[in-house]
Formats: structure tokens, C-alpha cells, sequence
């Protein structure tokens, strides 16, 4: 429904960069008797959005998709936002045309649903953790989510830190590689929320670049603790051969991004 209303927002002429009012819709997850809540926080994450956009790309560029008068007004409302102090923390973080390494790392391959959601069959592993007592529907829809405890996400992030840091370094770096000042980043983030929330990672809008088979063999969470595990007992070889897995099958993603 989200991608959806972005979709429509952006196709019109003018386009809608960013909603004018905040959204109040929300994720929600009901596990036992608890239930979790994730605002979906459009207007900020389009303003967001929109100062990447603008930051990685040329002005010529940027201008293709957004007029420039239409452009500055978008900042401006940004800017006068910020004057008055209003919050920057989102519930969501996002990212175009693949997954950041640094994502992989709070999560276990334990914790992966996956739905193909394809009409007349379905493929899930984990699914059976989360399905509910309703009715089955026709078609599910199609993702591919871990989910795991706010706890367990922290923890295993800060467990990374130092072997990561040791190994691969402090900067920021390439997107798609790993580094210290990437799970620092994400470490922050995390912090932020109450210690008995949810985090999820869903492949989101990805699922439909990736056929059935991809997705049935992305390894990407389990290749990633393997990696961090190898780094640790100093086992290079170990190391390079899971690395160079995530390379190998995130970089085409990602190449996608400028593909005619």
C-alpha cells in the first residue's frame, strides 16, 4: 500500500516529492498477546529520500525527475522543519536497489520468512512461525523478512563491532562493503527504541527483481555471521570465500540501479 501511494505520488505532473501532511498509517505485527506498531512516517522519509537523491546526483539529473522550482520548495519546508527542532529519528530505514552488508549482521538464518506468494503455490521457511488462524489467501503476498528481538539485534551488533573494526576498519566506506562506521551508524539507530521492540528486515520492493530460485538460495544472513565467525578465529580464507558471495550477489543488484 505504501509503495503503491509513492508510486501514484510520483507519477503525477507535477510529481509529489513529499506528502503534504504526515502519515498516520502504520506496520503492524501482533505476536502472542503483544502487539507492535511502526509508524510509517512518510513525509519525513520522502524528505529524507529526496536529500540523498539530490546529494548523489547531478543537478541535470535530479531535475529529469523533479523541477527545480518544485525541488527548492521541497527543501525549504525540509529546511524550515528542522529550524523548529522537529525529530529526524524515522521508524524505518530504507535503501534503494539492494541490501547494506551492515543490515545482515542483527539478524540469524533462523528468523527468515519467505513467501512466494506465486497463484495456486507457496513457499515459505519460518513461515509457520508467523502465520496466523485466518483464512489462506490465493495469492500471498510475495517477501522475504527476518525478524528478531531488539535484544538479540543489539547484541549481536555490538559483538561484530570490535571484529569488524579490527578487520575491515572505522570509515564509513563503499556501500557495499562493511565497516566499523556503518554498524556504529546502524548501532545508533537501534539504540534509539524501547529494549523490548521488534526489528525487521524486509527485502521490500526487492522481491520482484529476484526470481524464485534467488530467493530461495539468498544466504545472505547466515554468509554474513559465517564471515563475522571466520574474521574472529582469523580464518581468512573462510572469510573472503563468504564475502565474496555477498559481493557477488549483491553488486548485480545494485548495477540495476543504472540500467537502461
Amino acid at each position: 500500500m505504501e509503495h503503491r501511494e509513492a508510486t501514484l505520488r510520483l507519477t503525477g505532473s507535477p510529481p509529489e516529492v513529499v506528502p503534504e501532511r504526515e502519515s498516520r498509517d502504520a506496520y503492524i505485527r501482533r505476536l502472542e498477546d503483544m502487539i507492535y506498531v511502526c509508524p510509517w512516517g512518510t513525509r519525513l522519509r520522502s524528505w529524507l529520500a529526496f536529500e540523498r537523491f539530490r546529494n548523489e546526483h547531478a543537478a541535470g539529473v535530479a531535475a529529469a525527475f523533479v523541477p527545480p522550482p518544485l525541488s527548492e520548495r521541497v527543501m525549504d519546508d525540509f529546511d524550515q522543519w528542522k529550524r523548529l527542532g522537529r525529530t529526524l529519528r524515522t521508524h524505518i530505514l530504507t535503501s534503494t536497489w539492494h541490501v547494506p552488508l551492515d543490515w545482515f549482521v542483527p539478524f540469524a538464518r533462523g528468523e527468515r520468512s519467505l513467501l512466494l506468494g506465486t497463484p495456486g503455490s507457496e513457499s515459505a521457511e519460518g513461515a509457520e512461525e508467523h502465520a496466523g488462524s485466518g483464512p489462506a489467501t490465493a495469492a500471498p503476498a510475495r517477501t522475504l523478512i527476518y525478524v528478531t528481538s531488539m535484544d538479540e539485534a543489539r547484541r549481536r551488533v555490538a559483538a561484530a563491532l570490535p571484529v569488524v573494526r579490527e578487520n575491515l576498519g572505522d570509515g564509513q566506506g563503499e556501500v557495499y562493503l562493511l565497516s566499523a562506521g556503518r554498524l556504529e551508524t546502524l548501532a545508533r539507530w537501534l539504540g534509539e527504541f524501547h529494549p523490548g521492540a521488534l526489528v525487521e528486515l524486509d527485502y521490500g520492493g526487492l522481491v520482484h527483481l529476484l526470481d524464485d530460485e534467488a530467493l530461495r538460495t539468498d544466504e545472505s544472513v547466515a554468509e554474513m555471521a559465517v564471515a563475522l565467525t571466520g574474521m574472529e578465529r582469523g580464518e581468512v580464507e573462510l572469510t573472503v570465500a563468504m564475502y565474496k558471495r555477498l559481493l557477488a550477489r549483491w553488486r548485480p543488484v545494485r548495477a540495476l540501479e543504472a540500467a537502461n
